[in-house]
């Protein structure tokens, strides 16, 4: 949101019970657990407590690696056996649940324990919560340094471990008193550790991400690479990582945690290269991480279509805008601006090169911004500037600004309809065309977009660039095609009636913005934004009376329209609702979009229909108007055992904005649908025909 309008996190309870819920069961076990995760030494003469829960669900035995010599690594392993497949053991750093091991060592004081070595973890993901886990037999070593106490040492060591054993419905505390036993596999629990890098990593935290640069060779093959970080609270573990490749330098891209530290002054962790349970371990500094590079896996690797396909969507996505519901409010614009183009063919074609100028500009502009702010951290897409308040009630002050001047109630040179300033007019009519017409994703679009927001910076301008190129096509061709501008009715007296006539659809988008205004910030909120569009066009009214008097005007504006604008500032961020109305009721009755409840609905068995919508987004509108909120969609739903889950964008809502860069998606509207038992959704078209839902419910086993 805007500096000075305040943010309600109303999604950090209901997160905090989910964790609740899920860790419940085992209570028990927390509480006998310390929140250390490496091994502890112990002063020697103090011995383990007894045990008190037994390893039966899963067993541990503790072993020697040889003789210990003062001043060498000597190794300690704990091997892990569990009973049944079902039981799984954690990593030093659980995730978002369970606990990892905490290890007592009875040994003189003058030893050093390290950092225990563990194999690569692999994910498991329950209910949306992510645990980093091990299946079957797996080992972790200590590496121990005795000191000049160790020509006294008889051994053998001693020790107690407490742990969790886990399966996906119960989690059961293990303890277990230990002693070394001389001997084992060595070799075997060696070579099953993540092998620690010797360069270090650098990693810096930018925004909301992490970023992480692992020195691998660019050879080294990653079918899933997955990092692990060791430090708690500070990632995101269950959000979708991101890779590039920059020679020799792998760079792991991570959302942070929004609820946790968000700070580090070291790292540590496991790089899992997918596929097996291959990985490396490593340690990282604070440091510069580079930019740029090819991406290798993470929801930008998705993107398959070859450039020219991409440039090719943005293009056309941008040339059907002009035929999409979204544009219609800019019509008016639009049709002032052909209308004068057969004024002349120089002026036509200079008008042509201005108002494809200013698209154009527009739409680099905003692609510009939409990629420095991800760039920064912040979960955005396209149209993020009509989820900002503060936007909404300047395009509502120009709205009725332009709307005022179409009524003949002023003139405005830059977009006036009489002669002079025509390349102005144009250029500016441009950049407000682009702005107010690209808040909505349609057909060939979406693929560029999502693309645009994951390829390099050059090549992501250059798609936003062909968007606004296909926007301005229509009229661009009118400036150079003369046969279709004589197509046009010839300039005269009725320029002015159609210009007054175009004031009523103005009208209309400045009562929609109103409206939006309403939604986004609550009805005080647009009640003192209706203040202020009324002394502005107050002082608007004013300068036309000078204007047609032949005096000088606009000082006057600023003296009118100034108390107003003033009094705004100041009272709109007071007013302001920071926690939204609840949407319009739905007869499909669906549930608020979170990855949990989704995760929840699609292992109910069920098909799961989930459709992301906006109030400022007209096709979604449309869409649900003649596809979605209908008698016959819910009949086929209630048939079908459809579950319907909705995710409102109209307010800036980083869970959304995650979900659908990992769809690919850059905006609203996107429709899925989750088959029973379906790995991967269905994306389904961008403008729904009336009974295609039906047709997707009735086809569903």
């Amino acid at each position: 949101m805007p500096r000075g309008y305040p943010v309600l996190h109303a999604r950090i309870f209901p997160r905090l019970i989910r964790q609740f819920a899920a860790w419940v069961i085992a209570l028990a076990a927390m509480l006998l657990l310390a929140a250390a995760v490496h091994a502890q030494p112990a002063p020697q003469d103090s011995a383990p407590r007894k045990a008190q829960f037994g390893d039966s669900n899963i067993a541990v035995q503790l072993h020697a690696e040889g003789t210990p010599v003062m001043g060498k690594e000597w190794l300690i392993a704990l091997h892990f056996m569990p009973s049944a497949p079902e039981w799984h053991g954690y990593w030093s750093n659980p995730g978002d649940a369970g606990q990892g091991m905490r290890l007592q060592l009875d040994l003189p004081p003058d030893w050093e324990v390290g950092e225990a070595r563990y194999p690569v973890p692999r994910r498991l993901l329950v209910s949306g919560l992510m645990n980093h886990i091990y299946e079957g037999p797996y080992t972790v070593l200590v590496p121990v340094t005795p000191g000049p106490s160790v020509k006294d040492f008889t051994g053998p060591v001693r020790g107690r471990v407490d742990y969790l054993a886990c399966t996906d419905q119960i989690c059961v505390p293990q303890d277990a008193l230990l002693e070394a036993k001389t001997g084992g596999d060595f070799a075997r629990w060696r070579a099953g550790v993540a092998p620690l890098l010797d360069a270090k990593a650098q990693f810096a935290i930018s925004g909301k991400m992490l970023r992480v640069a692992i020195p691998l060779p660019q050879g080294m093959a990653l079918a899933d690479p997955h990092v692990f970080v060791a430090n708690e609270r500070l990632v995101a573990y269950a959000a979708v990582q991101t890779f590039r490749r920059l020679g020799d330098v792998l760079v792991a891209e991570i959302p942070l945690d929004p609820y946790g530290t968000g700070k580090a002054e070291a790292l540590s962790g496991i790089l899992a290269f997918g596929g097996d349970a291959s990985g490396v371990a490593f340690t990282a500094d604070l440091g510069t991480v580079p930019g740029g590079g090819e991406v290798v896996a993470g929801p930008q690797a998705t993107i398959t279509p070859p450039l020219w396909t991409l440039i090719l969507g943005a293009f056309v996505g941008g040339l059907l805008l002009n035929i999409m519901p979204c544009v219609f409010p800019i019509l008016s614009l639009k049709a002032i601006a052909l209308a004068r183009a057969g004024e002349s063919e120089d002026k036509a074609r200079a008008e042509g090169l201005a108002y494809t100028a200013g698209v154009v500009l527009a739409c680099l502009l905003l692609g510009a911004l939409l990629l420095a702010l991800r760039a920064a951290g912040e979960q955005v897409g396209w149209a993020f500037q009509l989820q900002e308040p503060g936007v909404v009630v300047a395009l509502l002050v120009l709205a009725a600004a332009i709307t005022a001047n179409f009524a003949g109630l002023f003139e405005l040179p830059s977009i006036s309809m009489r002669m002079g300033g025509e390349r102005t007019g144009a250029f500016a009519t441009g950049l407000l065309a682009a702005f107010v017409a690209t808040p909505c994703t349609g057909p060939f679009m979406a693929a560029a977009l999502g693309a645009a927001l994951l390829l390099p910076v050059p090549l992501a301008l250059l798609l936003f660039a062909m968007l606004g190129l296909g926007l301005a096509l229509p009229f661009l061709l009118l400036g150079f095609v003369p046969r279709l501008r004589r197509m046009l009715p010839k300039p005269g007296p009725w320029m002015e009636r159609f210009r007054r006539i175009m004031a009523i659809p103005m009208a209309l988008t400045a009562l929609a913005l109103l409206w939006l205004t309403v939604q986004l910030g609550g009805r005080p909120f647009g009640g003192i934004a209706l203040v202020m569009v009324f002394g502005v066009l107050l002082g608007l009214f004013v300068v036309g009376r000078l204007q047609r008097g032949g005096k000088m005007a606009w000082p006057a504006f600023g003296l009118i329209a100034a108390p107003f604008v003033a009094f705004a500032a100041i009272a709109l961020p007071s007013v302001y609702e920071s926690e939204r109305a609840e949407p319009a009721e739905s007869i499909l009755d669906p549930q608020p979009f979170s990855a949990e409840a989704l995760a929840a609905a699609r292992a109910s068995g069920k098909p799961v229909f989930v459709w992301f919508t906006a109030d400022w987004c007209l096709t979604c509108k449309v869409n649900e108007r003649v596809a979605i909120e209908r008698e016959s969609t819910r009949a086929a739903f209630a048939k079908a055992g459809v579950v319907a889950m909705v995710g409102d964008w109209t307010r800036r809502d980083e869970a959304i904005t995650q979900f659908l860069t990992q769809q690919g998606a850059a905006g609203v509207p996107l429709y899925l649908w989750y088959a029973p038992g379906a790995t991967a959704p269905e994306q389904l078209p961008q403008v729904l025909t009336p009974d295609l839902l039906e047709k997707q419910a009735s086809a569903t086993p």
